[in-house]
């Protein structure tokens, strides 16, 4: 053997001698520090929501315009510590009974499944729907648009919500579009839904208000006021986790429904 080769030899032996005291002198992450950073780069556990019964007529008809199932985990990924928090269950009570027993995951699919039936009554869970109002009560100039109020999207908002809720709305981007572009940003389906986490962290975590309330920004969300019954039938098909019981007048303190059978029209 060659006197070069020898040297070659000793120097790799050498190497691999002080490459595997630097692993045995490393024990590297414990199996709890695995878990953890593979809940860090994957995000929290989500579960799908089950549809809406208008989304259940939708696929019947084949309806493509209708609820996604990655709109669940959009908002599931947005949801706020303060809305997953035990503490809010009395505010869903009437909806998930056992909200403040559930899990986390279990939690945020009962959000997931809230969102898909506010935009089912408020929107046909159409990502485009835009609607001028002419009622007098909302009939009023939109202080960004500087036109008459139209509502917007999946949850029905407005321009002025990007100032009120820090929305990603751009209206200087969008009065360039047609008014029914799926581009427009206020039309997009996960800047509107995320706007809606804003608006409703705001009425039950700030305002300290009930889930429904006269005072609600979605008059779906208000009892006796015309829609809310559509929002309430598209409760029905609540995640079993929930152990949701038949909603009555009185667990929601509703002065009165409207007497007539709902329809899956929007509200707006």
């Amino acid at each position: 053997m060659s006197k070069t080769l020898r040297i070659a030899i000793c120097l790799l032996a050498a190497a691999s001698a002080v490459g595997l005291v630097a692993f045995r002198s490393d024990p590297g992450p414990s199996h709890g520090e695995d878990a953890t950073s593979l809940n860090a780069a994957h995000g929290p556990e989500l579960k799908p929501a089950p549809s809406t019964p208008i989304a259940e007529q939708k696929a019947a008809l084949g309806d493509d315009e209708t609820w996604q199932p990655e709109w669940d985990a959009t908002i599931e990924k947005a949801l706020p510590a303060d809305l997953l928090a035990p503490k809010i269950a009395s505010d869903v009570k009437p909806f998930c009974p056992r909200f403040s027993s559930l899990k986390d995951v279990d939690r945020r699919q009962f959000w997931a499944y809230f969102f898909q039936a506010l935009s089912g009554a408020e929107a046909g869970l159409k990502a485009t729907s835009n609607v001028k109002h002419t009622e007098p009560q909302v009939a009023v100039v939109d202080g960004v648009s500087h036109r008459m109020v139209r509502s917007e999207g999946l949850l029905q908002l407005t321009y002025e919500d990007a100032k009120r809720y820090g929305c990603d709305f751009d209206w200087n981007r969008d009065k360039r579009l047609p008014e029914h572009d799926p581009d427009k940003t206020i039309l997009q389906p996960e800047n509107n839904l995320l706007c809606g986490v804003n608006i409703l962290e705001n009425q039950i975590v700030v305002q300290k208000r009930p889930l429904l309330t006269k005072s609600s920004y979605w008059s779906t969300l208000r009892p006796g006021w015309p829609g809310n019954h559509v929002f309430l039938e598209q409760m029905a098909n609540l995640p079993s986790a929930c152990g949701r019981r038949p909603i009555s007048k009185a667990s929601i303190n509703e002065s009165a429904l409207p007497a007539t059978s709902a329809t899956l029209s929007p509200s707006r």
